[in-house]
């Protein structure tokens, strides 16, 4: 019996970004078979200008629903409303809807059991018009996940990364790193793990401060991080930490499968500096599948043909697995 081909679901994110760009060249690396799986959620006629003065030669299908039939070999797009003038300047005002509708069907279709994952292109995190919040919040807070487990991880087949806060300016997050926290995030990423990819997973733990301010009295790492990774400890967990993070990306990364950071530079910057665009975005803890390329919108690149399609790449055919 063959297996079902389930449908991959693309949110193309900003107007103003490459990602229009991305989306043509990863479409020009995929066979026919994963191509057929693809529904983009964004606007018909906003898309089919964008491929225009990028002059790309692609053929787009608007369609009402993922369960239509159609086998050809067109750019299926469900099609959200938004008004422009320039494709490629469009106001945020109207990008701040768009955006968000479009997520919002995104979440809707993910929940089918007919749906193998979202992915979502980029986006400027100031269309949410809400601190400290980005996609990997917006989607958690759709499923109703209100005990912050939800985990935004960065993944590469050699290593992956996760701090545990996201989106926090660094004044806030030395507050916000919580035992109960850190075994919530550890917990999720195990799960996940023992579900998608069948392993239980080596994690690194990292520091806060300097040296882990050499776990000085009233330290993060003395009040939250070694109690929290102590008690991972007795429950099994195969854990490590906390761990100096100005040495640990030298070359013992390569002892762990998951470095944990306690914010989002921590790890995403040197994480970057080694992999480049050759990794993936997950959010874990969702109801759904869903990644997303590991960079931004960069508007400095637009129209200039010179955007680097592999992390969106990555992110279809890893989705293709499931």
């Amino acid at each position: 019996m063959s297996k079902v081909r389930k449908k991959i679901i693309l949110i193309s994110g900003d107007p103003n970004s490459i990602n229009t760009e991305i989306i043509y060249k990863t479409w020009k690396k995929l066979n026919l078979s994963i191509r057929k799986k693809i529904f983009v959620i964004g606007n018909y006629n906003l898309l089919k200008d964008q491929f225009r003065q990028l002059k790309y030669p692609i053929k787009l299908k608007k369609i009402e629903n993922i369960n239509e039939k159609n086998n050809s070999n067109h750019l299926k797009i469900i099609d959200i409303k938004i008004k422009y003038n320039s494709p490629f300047n469009v106001k945020k005002k109207h990008i701040s809807k768009y955006v968000l509708n479009s997520l919002n069907l995104g979440h809707k279709l993910a929940l089918s059991k007919d749906v193998a994952g979202l992915i979502n292109c980029p986006v400027n995190k100031n269309i949410f018009n809400k601190k400290n919040i980005g996609v990997t919040e917006y989607l958690a807070s759709k499923c109703k996940i209100k005990d912050k487990s939800e985990v935004m991880l960065i993944n590469n087949e050699k290593l992956s990364v996760c701090p545990i806060t996201t989106h926090l300016d660094i004044k806030n997050v030395s507050k916000n790193i919580k035992s109960k926290l850190i075994l919530i995030k550890i917990k999720t990423i195990q799960k996940w793990y023992f579900k998608f990819f069948k392993k239980k997973p080596k994690f690194g733990i990292l520091g806060l401060n300097p040296h882990n301010a050499e776990l000085k009295f009233n330290s993060e790492e003395k009040n939250e991080i070694i109690p929290a990774i102590t008690k991972l400890k007795k429950q099994n967990y195969d854990v490590a930490g906390p761990l100096v993070s100005d040495t640990i990306f030298i070359k013992d990364f390569k002892n762990y499968n998951i470095l944990i950071g306690m914010y989002h530079d921590q790890v995403l910057s040197p994480f970057k500096a080694i992999f480049g665009f050759n990794a993936i975005n997950i959010t874990m803890g969702l109801k759904y599948l869903r990644v997303s390329p590991d960079h931004g919108i960069a508007v400095d690149l637009i129209k200039k043909n010179k955007a680097n399609p592999l992390s969106l790449l990555q992110c279809v055919k890893f989705v293709n697995k499931f």
